[in-house]
């Protein structure tokens, strides 16, 4: 695992290490991406979103490079899923940190449940392409909750 401190890949594949921390590692993940959201939560929906899409495709590759490297499928220390995918369940998030923080319980919620057909795809999918895309359905009923709760609280 030394690897993850000298490879710049494995580092970012590692949260910048937080997937390191040998408990609760998707945790860890995603509260690494607390400092990501904060630096980008004031963009443009559409320069958020294209951010976005260009850490997926980066994912995807790192996530599939780490894996190869390590030879552990979906090793649990690799958390940039968990990045992206709480950065996918804060898309147009209101602000302040009680959505923060909601946004974070609800996306764990899905994440560590996977619900189908979220556990279906982490079964089926591998490679890059599978650590990533569990954790963005995840996202998604996360997202969705979150949204319909800021539409009754806020409107």
């Amino acid at each position: 695992m030394r690897s993850i401190w000298k490879n710049p890949i494995h580092f970012i594949a590692f949260g910048f290490g937080s997937g390191a921390i040998p408990f609760a590692p998707g945790t860890w993940g995603t509260i690494a991406a607390l400092p990501i959201y904060f630096l980008i939560q004031d963009f443009s929906l559409s320069l958020y979103l294209t951010l976005l899409l260009l850490a997926t495709g980066f994912g995807i590759w790192i996530c599939d490079v780490t894996e190869k490297d390590l030879g552990v499928p979906d090793h649990s220390g690799i958390v940039w899923d968990e990045i992206v995918g709480y950065l996918c369940t804060m898309i147009l998030a209101p602000k302040g940190w009680g959505w923060i923080l909601l946004g974070f319980i609800l996306f764990r919620i899905f994440d560590i449940l996977k619900p189908w057909p979220i556990s279906w795809v982490e079964r089926h999918v591998k490679g890059g392409l599978g650590i990533m895309v569990d954790d963005i359905l995840a996202a998604v009923p996360a997202w969705i909750i979150l949204q319909m709760l800021a539409w009754i609280i806020l409107f």
